[in-house]
């Protein structure tokens, strides 16, 4: 996004940098992205409080209503399982150059941090331990993995139709601030895609590419960066 309003900045890995790592946790910043103007800074994926670190003008786009945004977030799980269910358990350690997180890691995290927007309606929190949560030993292959996704499916299903009536302009805590639950529906949407993307990159540069994808038409209308990583 950065790069699109013409604003240079310097990347840092923190993955590979632990003195970068430990200036993000002095920050109290769990989770990256994150991007940093002298002491100021916001992390997570937030385009309006980013162009307002950097001064540049932003207007809001529409959400899609919370119905809408159900319906994508259920067919990118469902991609997800389409996606990982040949996969074998070596292929699952595949990563991504300059990263420590498997095929199978985003794969099981994909599903955990959409499940993560039903516990957090119920407990109107979302702490960031919930994305830290690794696989179970038991999910070794793509086939475990797609079974977790059909449950992760089945229960937020079950959630959506226990609540017609749900308004989402309940707040919930989360690691990154105050959120209505229509905006964290969202965040889930559009975090849950563009870990898909990423699964679809590991697959094409494995020689296995995905059956079905989805494209670039069903992610319109959210707000999804540029780059895949």
């Amino acid at each position: 996004m950065l790069s699109s309003w013409g604003i240079a900045f310097e990347a840092v890995n923190v993955e590979q940098d632990p003195q970068a790592a430990a200036e993000l946790k002095r920050r109290q910043v769990p989770l990256v992205p994150a991007v940093a103007v002298g002491e100021q800074i916001v992390h997570g994926w937030n385009p309006s409080a980013l162009a307002a670190l950097v001064g540049v003008p932003y207007s809001d786009r529409p959400q899609l209503s919370p119905p809408e945004l159900a319906a994508r977030l259920d067919r990118i799980l469902e991609a997800t399982q389409r996606a990982l269910r040949p996969v074998s358990a070596e292929r699952l350690r595949t990563t991504a150059p300059s990263r420590d997180r498997t095929l199978g890691d985003i794969g099981y995290h994909i599903f955990r941090l959409s499940l993560g927007f039903r516990d957090a309606a119920r407990e109107k929190r979302f702490p960031v331990a919930w994305l830290l949560e690794a696989a179970p030993a038991e999910m070794r292959d793509g086939a475990a993995l797609a079974r977790y996704g059909e449950t992760v499916r089945a229960q937020l299903s079950d959630w959506f139709a226990a609540h017609p009536d749900q308004s989402f302009s309940v707040v919930v805590q989360t690691y990154y601030g105050a959120q209505s639950l229509h905006a964290l529906l969202e965040r889930t949407s559009w975090h849950a895609a563009q870990h898909l993307r990423q699964v679809y990159a590991l697959l094409e540069a494995a020689g296995l590419p995905p059956e079905q994808p989805l494209g670039a038409r069903d992610f319109v209308g959210l707000p999804l960066p540029d780059s895949v990583w």
